[in-house]
């Protein structure tokens, strides 16, 4: 016990899943950044996803690069030729390649809100304006100022065009200055419009500059001779940002807080156009690309856009987007069993599909709508009176999804559902309505669920009633109960694999069972909390309630009785998955947990923090990934099995085990991957466990070597007598030059001594045909020592032929002596005392006796020797008996 204990207190934060890579991602509330590449003759732009950025092409927009990640949230971006500054809290870095950070600048103590890249330079202003100045590749300080907050708060920072080692500070109070960074001076004061400055950008013409003020108004201004050419206002709040086009149209495009975007033409003074609702959020950035009619849009609302203006009055079109949700999370399952597709449905009222390969696969199928054909006929331009209202729950079934919707879905307090198509990408054919229900209740769609054959779906209501609709027809096919299948709200409903059982939960603490065709009640359940949601796992016919005492029940649909029942959680269970084999269950809590229960065991097995509370968990029909969701967040985080590759031993968690927190993952998919090697090595017992030489005295132990080695000792005659050649080997005309190498299992090249007397006598020496191996060396001084492990470990490394040499050699009459056979018979009887390499005692033994069976009657010590061997023997025959 003492061993799990200290096993567990070592674990890392989790055991079973680590940080892969962020889903859904684009844009956050920091402007993008475009680059323009001589080389490739081609635009980048470069948007902020939280901790890291993604660089994009824009020609097709794809994505060409995700950087490194950083330990804090980006604020702010900016780049030159070469470099992307990138800054988060005190500290900014530039990246290469768009991804490896090669210089990193500390020196500011609060946040860091503006960059400015200036030549071999760069220029950083914090929140405390206090400006620095920075060489780039020796990261020194060059210049630092210090602005009085009160008076001259730095909002924006601009290079004009065409001046040398000047920049223009705008200020939060108004005013704007001049300052000349290389002689360290302050050139000019602009008094300003007595209101804040937002937003500064060169226009084409040179000395001109465009300030975007907090009232909304834009001030078209000439800095060298300190005079306002022309004035434009927006009734959308405060400028966000501003970009002129530069390929022959004099247009003016300023973006606002509530994410329209005015066109205003320069050479009339008037605006001209109005692109609202380009973004649901904030215009975060906008950027004309240069000498091109395309604009550049990115805001906080998760999407990066690019307008074309190829229309007649000058009006800009949609030409491409990349695009994920615009609101926290409220349903996410993976699709098919392929594992490669997310559906996921949000607060912003979409229904999206992201894939785990490529966001090129990525698709949106839309807003849900009251009427789709009135819209079609009518060509609303704002949809948003006739939209839904943001999905709750939906189930998905891709059986027929060429032939028909295979999506179902219910919206937040509505009560009829739609019902969406994948293949098309689009919201369904049919409205699922309930009958015979009063206009003006407040019943709304609680649950659903569809079929594996994907013929029907089945919905359950907050009145307590459950109906079944045909997904091809639309039309109702029934429903269950006499009136109603529950009393109490309907808190989920679930069809196993082959129709014919359906299983609803009810608020009023029951579970119902169900026959598919006849309606009829099978079995009702009591429980002893109201449930909060039901997960069914069709494959083994284990379901899942998560309960509003924060416990979860597990229940077998087949014998109808609750096989399992886990707590732990503390907060609301929001989401539940099954693992592919059905042997885990995943669970997520707004105690910020997510724990996998053993269900076989009815253990806990893994747990783990998170800093953002999970709305839902799903994981993928291959086992692969694991998909969560979280409060605040825009993305889907996938988290990798390690179980999968790497060896994982799963001990129970105690009850008072204390997880740690872990860090979403970001969309670098290289992010973590040497900490993840590091959770990955071996921590348990199991896993570093090596059986030693001989588990116990008591027990008989064979070695490891081949059969080979010792089975066939006693028939080499007849193994040599059929292994004899036919005729004896010809010499070959030119033998090649071989290097002699001495006999063995291991082939040894054979050194020649080297001889001092050249006209050395051939005659053979007698002497060396008497000389003693190693072998025999060895049991001479196991007469001494009583020592016999040298001489076992020279045996075992000899072949079949070797040992019959060696133990041939033993015999007075072969160079031997008796007192060496008696050593032998020693170390026979150390081998069966010990009980170690049993086998290979018994075939040295029998192979000893069958050579030397004539001497041995002959010598009375080794008649004495071999009495001690067989009782030896004896009683360790008896002991593999008993055993």
């Amino acid at each position: 016990m003492a061993e799990m204990e200290s096993a567990v207190e070592g674990r890392t934060a989790s055991v079973l899943f680590a940080g892969f890579r962020a889903l859904g991602l684009f844009s956050n509330e920091v402007p993008h950044v475009v680059r323009y590449s001589a080389l490739k003759r081609r635009f980048y732009v470069t948007t902020c996803v939280g901790k890291s950025f993604h660089t994009y092409d824009v020609q097709k927009l794809s994505l060409v690069a995700v950087s490194n990640s950083v330990p804090q949230d980006i604020c702010c971006m900016a780049a030159d030729g070469r470099l992307v500054f990138a800054a988060y809290g005190n500290v900014f870095s530039a990246f290469a390649r768009n991804k490896e950070i090669v210089h990193t600048f500390k020196g500011h103590k609060a946040e860091i809100h503006l960059l400015q890249p200036f030549g071999d330079h760069v220029i950083s202003v914090d929140t405390d304006s206090v400006l620095i100045i920075w060489h780039i590749y020796s990261e020194e300080e060059y210049l630092q100022l210090t602005f009085d907050k009160s008076v001259f708060k730095i909002s924006t920072i601009l290079h004009p065009s065409t001046y040398l080692n000047k920049v223009l500070l705008g200020s939060e109070q108004g005013s704007l200055q001049l300052w000349n960074i290389k002689s360290n001076k302050l050139l000019y004061t602009f008094p300003g419009w007595k209101v804040g400055v937002t937003a500064l950008q060169q226009a084409p013409a040179v000395d001109v500059v465009a300030i975007g003020l907090v009232s909304g108004q834009v001030v078209i201004h000439n800095i060298k001779y300190d005079e306002t050419l022309m004035k434009f206002h927006q009734d959308w709040g405060p400028i966000t940002s501003i970009s002129f086009r530069t390929d022959g149209h004099p247009i003016m495009a300023a973006g606002s807080p509530c994410g329209h975007i005015g066109l205003w033409d320069l050479e009339d003074k008037k605006l001209i156009n109005q692109m609202r609702n380009a973004h649901s959020t904030a215009i975060s950035g906008l950027t004309f690309l240069h000498r091109e009619p395309l604009l550049v849009t990115n805001g906080a609302d998760n999407a990066l856009r690019i307008w074309i203006f190829d229309g007649p009055a000058g009006e800009g079109r949609l030409l491409r987007f990349r695009m994920g949700h615009s609101a926290s999370l409220t349903k996410i399952r993976y699709y098919g069993q392929n594992g490669q597709q997310i559906l996921s449905a949000s607060q912003d009222g979409t229904l999206q599909s992201f894939s785990t390969v490529h966001e090129k696969f990525n698709k949106s199928l839309g807003h849900g709508l009251v009427n789709k054909k009135i819209v079609k006929r009518k060509g609303l331009q704002n949809t948003m009176s006739v939209r839904l209202p943001p999905i709750t729950q939906f189930a998905a079934e891709e059986a027929r999804q060429s032939d028909w919707d295979g999506i179902i879905a219910c919206h937040q307090g509505k009560r009829s559902c739609s019902t969406w198509n994948y293949q098309r990408s689009t919201i369904g054919a049919y409205f699922l309505k309930p009958r015979g229900v009063k206009t003006n209740s407040n019943l709304t769609a609680t649950a659903v669920d569809i079929t594996s054959c994907g013929n029907f779906a089945i919905i359950g209501l907050s009145s307590g009633a459950v109906d079944v609709y045909n997904m091809q027809s639309g039309i109702h096919r029934g429903n269950f109960g006499d009136d109603k299948a529950h009393t109490g709200s309907v808190r989920g409903v679930a069809v196993d694999g082959l129709n014919q059982l359906v299983v609803t939960a009810g608020s009023e603490r029951l579970l119902k069972f169900w026959n598919f065709k006849s309606k009829v009640l099978i079995h009702s359940l009591g429980l002893d909390s109201s449930p909060n949601m039901m997960l069914l796992h069709r494959d083994s016919g284990i379901l899942g309630l998560a309960m509003d005492d924060f416990s979860i029940a597990v229940l077998d649909i087949e014998t109808r009785k609750i096989v399992r029942e886990f707590s732990g959680h503390h907060g609301q269970i929001n989401d539940m998955t099954f693992s592919p084999d059905g042997r885990w269950l995943i669970s997520a809590a707004m105690d910020c947990s997510v724990r996998t229960w053993d269900l076989p065991s009815g253990c806990l097995i893994d747990c783990f923090l998170l800093d953002s509370a999970p709305l839902n968990v799903t994981m993928s029909p291959t086992g692969d990934f694991l998909a969560t969701s979280h409060v605040d967040h825009l993305g889907i985080y996938l988290w990798s099995n390690i179980s999968l590759y790497s060896v994982v031993s799963l001990r129970p968690l105690p009850p008072d085990y204390v997880p740690s927190i872990v860090m979403l993952p970001g969309t670098c998919q290289t992010q973590g991957m040497e900490d993840l090697e590091e959770k990955t090595e071996p921590s348990d017992e199991m896993i570093e466990y090596e059986s030693p030489e001989q588990l116990s005295e008591q027990l008989v132990t064979l070695s490891l070597l081949p059969e080979s080695r010792w089975k066939n000792l006693l028939n080499l005659d007849v193994i040599k007598k059929k292994n004899k050649p036919k005729e004896p080997p010809k010499v070959p005309q030119s033998a090649p030059f071989f290097i002699p190498t001495v006999p063995g299992l291991v082939p040894r090249f054979a050194v020649p001594e080297p001889s001092s007397d050249p006209q050395q006598s051939k005659v053979v020496n007698l002497g060396i045909l008497a000389q003693k191996s190693n072998f025999y060396l060895k049991l001479e001084e196991g007469l001494l020592n009583n020592q016999y492990e040298a001489a076992l470990n020279l045996l075992k490394e000899l072949g079949p032929s070797g040992i019959e040499t060696e133990l041939r050699n033993l015999s007075p009459d072969d160079g031997g002596s008796v007192e060496v056979m008696r050593s032998f018979l020693s170390m026979i009887g150390m081998m069966l005392d010990r009980k170690r390499d049993f086998e290979l005692a018994q075939a040295y033994l029998a192979l000893f006796l069958k050579l030397h069976l004539r001497t041995l009657p002959s010598e009375p010590a080794l008649l004495e020797e071999l009495v001690k061997l067989s009782s030896q023997k004896l009683c360790t025959s008896r002991e593999l008996k008993t055993t």
